[in-house]
């Protein structure tokens, strides 16, 4: 049985799933997921997970990613990156000032309509494939966080950017709004992912250099249950408490923190996620009994 989380450096040019099933069959896994895809044109970190990790892909998935996005302003595309067509061009006289000025009024808070070239569902049909039959449908603003965008290279028309961001955020679209706040149009020509909450780039490794590690090099290459949750506080429970809570019972805990808490053993050994208020434990997504990891 195969438990842990693979970092992967996705290659251009396939997707997400394509890439989570070949690695999926190098470990033999039986049960595969991810915590967070990315287009096949973006390169970078993918989170695999593998087991009894994908129990955990909820509070994966909802940790701050981070990018490095090459924007081409001047040009808008029917896709909002280097896939689609252009459909407009128009002349950039930007500075880098300018630029810095637009870039700033992203900080924040900000909302986004998710592009029609995206995995989102309407009536259970992928709106990417609404939108290859020429339909477009109506899509409703979401809020998503922008933690900080920095911009690192200006040659225009070509713009060098650093972005970190909640879960959700789509880079495409916030290239073409910074084009249309430039009044330039823009689009996405490159996109990489550099770091998923505190798991960075630096540490993952290429599909082929996986397939050429030898078995017994493999399960060291993978995250174990523990370490991902580790930015979590925890609770820690002594066997009694443990076999209640599987029950699907609350515990009292003094001293108990607020919202997802990771549950462990006294060894460290990871129970599960809970969820914690006003002092009340209950079981979120618990691993399997005899699959426990630290």
């Amino acid at each position: 049985m195969i438990d842990g989380a693979l970092l992967l450096d996705k290659p251009l040019g396939i997707s997400s799933n394509a890439a989570l099933q070949a690695a999926k069959g190098i470990y033999g896994a039986r049960k595969a997921g991810h915590a967070g895809t990315l287009d096949p044109l973006a390169t970078g970190l993918l989170m695999l997970l593998f087991g009894e990790a994908t129990k955990l892909a909820g509070h994966l998935l909802d940790q701050e990613k981070e990018y490095l996005a090459t924007v081409k302003l001047g040009e808008t595309t029917t896709t909002g990156d280097a896939e689609g067509e252009i459909v407009e061009s128009r002349a950039v006289a930007v500075d880098t000032e300018s630029l810095r000025a637009v870039l700033d009024r992203f900080l924040g808070e900000i909302e986004q309509v998710p592009p029609m070239h995206s995995a989102l569902k309407r009536g259970g049909v992928p709106l990417y494939r609404l939108a290859r039959e020429g339909k477009d449908v109506e899509r409703q603003p979401r809020r998503v966080r922008i933690a900080s965008i920095e911009l690192l290279a200006f040659e225009p028309p070509r713009a060098e950017v650093r972005i970190r961001c909640s879960k959700g955020t789509y880079i495409r679209t916030l290239a073409e709004d910074i084009g249309k706040a430039l009044g330039t149009g823009a689009h996405l020509r490159a996109l990489r992912r550099t770091a998923s909450g505190r798991f960075r780039i630096e540490d993952a490794i290429e599909l082929q250099a996986l397939r050429d590690l030898g078995p017994a090099e493999r399960p060291r290459r993978l995250i174990g249950l523990g370490a991902l949750v580790e930015d979590l506080p925890r609770a820690e429970l002594d066997a009694g408490a443990e076999a209640r809570l599987r029950n699907g019972q609350t515990l009292q805990i003094s001293g108990l923190a607020e919202g997802v808490i990771a549950v462990v053993r006294a060894d460290g050994a990871l129970i599960g996620l809970g969820h914690g208020e006003a002092g009340v434990l209950r079981p979120l997504r618990l691993t399997q009994a005899a699959d426990l990891h630290r």
